[in-house]
């Protein structure tokens, strides 16, 4: 029987914090992360001119160089050669390093902490020149890295910065409590900072992914819907080939087995047809869903919703061009359904305005425009999700056909639609010609 010894808490906790000592601190610490231009898209920068704006990427470039000359002035003042090189040249190297290696800086900064003390002229840890360069490697290093990383840098400066006070017993100049209090309030502001960047890059994210799967669910909303209203006219051909197939042998007088065979399993397949597409819908259907207690529009009942329309506010022409002819009730009810909405967002967006309906029945297919123009009034806020124009592309894209919706010149909107739609078949001829003899 073995016991299975698990961990104390605390010892977890030290465990991962000693871990993330490794990976920020430790691990690639001199690896070459050089620093990226700044975004010009801020508050301030967007309305710089463009010359400039081009120029303010490296702002933070130069604002960390010019700090490192600054180290070295700081430095400068110190008498003899090794006296300028550890107190100005180092001081300001540490400095710039953290532009190309942060980490690096950051562990070359405390190197020189000791350094100082044997070979400056200080009687401690820090000059003014190495106080003053450590706190910017500090916050340049916890501007680029994690919060964490600000902390642990924090820590080891304070710890190391007092164990070198107290065995040499300086006291003098700047000391590590001044450091650790200057520390803590520059990296609290810079991780303040970062958390706040941070969290407002995650709400972009949230909004981001929000928007998408919004549309997301648009598109199979309106896809469902066209489900929906196609399985009437659907339907309606089954039906239809399922009763013809069953009356068919009926026709022929003495009609031969096989005959009788073909059109049973024609019309088994059709019914078979009807219940599934019965199912699918009522998949697809909602709770609230009730079923039309009419037929789905066509062409035909055009004028009605003009109608209706016009005495919204919106007067609107109709031009017909072509030969008109009876098309599927796919395309029909499609046709209808886009101008529907396109006439429903102009009631919305443009108020005043007028609006112009064209068709084109041409050889092959059928042509759409609605247009409006500009509105007259003022325009209210519009309840509804905006998503029209997607319901229509989706209808047009259903029948393999092309939609263009874009404003126009004036002011107005107008959209577009070809929906191709294949010719008769040439067997067909003879009897529609004798249909309109008779």
């Amino acid at each position: 029987m073995t016991e299975t010894k698990t961990r104390s808490p605390e010892f977890r906790v030290a465990e991962e914090a000693i871990g993330g000592l490794r990976q920020d601190l430790i691990h690639d610490a001199f690896a070459y992360r050089p620093l990226g231009p700044m975004r010009t898209d801020g508050v301030l920068t967007r309305r710089l001119p463009e010359r400039l704006r081009a120029r303010a990427e490296w702002t933070p470039h130069a604002v960390v160089l010019a700090a490192a000359l600054l180290a070295f002035m700081m430095g400068f003042s110190v008498t003899g050669n090794a006296g300028v090189l550890v107190s100005g040249l180092v001081p300001a190297a540490c400095v710039g390093m953290s532009l190309v290696r942060p980490v690096g800086a950051f562990w070359m900064s405390m190197a020189l902490m000791p350094v100082s003390m044997v070979a400056g002229s200080s009687d401690g840890p820090w000059m003014p020149s190495t106080f003053f360069a450590h706190l910017v490697v500090l916050v340049v290093v916890a501007a680029r890295t994690k919060p964490r990383t600000a902390a642990w840098m924090w820590g080891l400066t304070v710890l190391f910065g007092t164990l070198l006070e107290n065995v040499g017993g300086w006291n003098s100049g700047p000391s590590t409590p001044a450091m650790a209090v200057a520390s803590a309030f520059a990296l609290l502001l810079v991780c303040v900072v970062q958390v706040r960047r941070e969290a407002e890059r995650e709400v972009t994210v949230q909004r981001t992914v929000t928007a998408v799967e919004r549309d997301r669910r648009t598109l199979l909303e309106e896809r469902t819907t066209i489900a929906r209203e196609l399985h009437d006219v659907v339907a309606h051909h089954m039906s239809v080939v399922a009763i013809q197939a069953e009356a068919a042998p009926y026709r022929v007088e003495n009609p031969p087995p096989e005959l009788e065979q073909a059109f049973l399993t024609i019309r088994e397949n059709a019914v078979a047809a009807l219940t599934e597409l019965r199912r699918v819908l009522g998949v697809v259907r909602a709770e609230d869903y009730e079923a039309p207690d009419a037929p789905q529009p066509t062409l035909a009942e055009l004028d009605g919703l003009l109608a209706n329309v016009g005495e919204a506010g919106l007067p609107t022409e109709k031009t017909v061009t072509g030969a008109v002819r009876e098309l599927p009730q796919g395309v029909e009810l499609s046709a209808y359904r886009i101008i529907q909405e396109a006439l429903s967002n102009s009631l919305r967006h443009a108020p005043g305005a007028t609006a112009k309906v064209e068709i084109g029945y041409v050889l092959g297919g059928l042509g759409l425009r609605v247009v409006n123009g500009p509105p007259t009034a003022p325009v209210k806020p519009s309840p509804g999700a905006g998503h029209g124009i997607t319901g229509m592309r989706e209808r047009v894209a259903m029948l393999n056909g092309e939609m263009t919706a874009e404003t126009t010149a004036e002011g107005g909107y107008e959209v577009t639609a070809f929906i191709p739609v294949q010719a008769a078949a040439p067997s067909d001829a003879p009897a529609a010609a004798a249909g309109e003899q008779a």
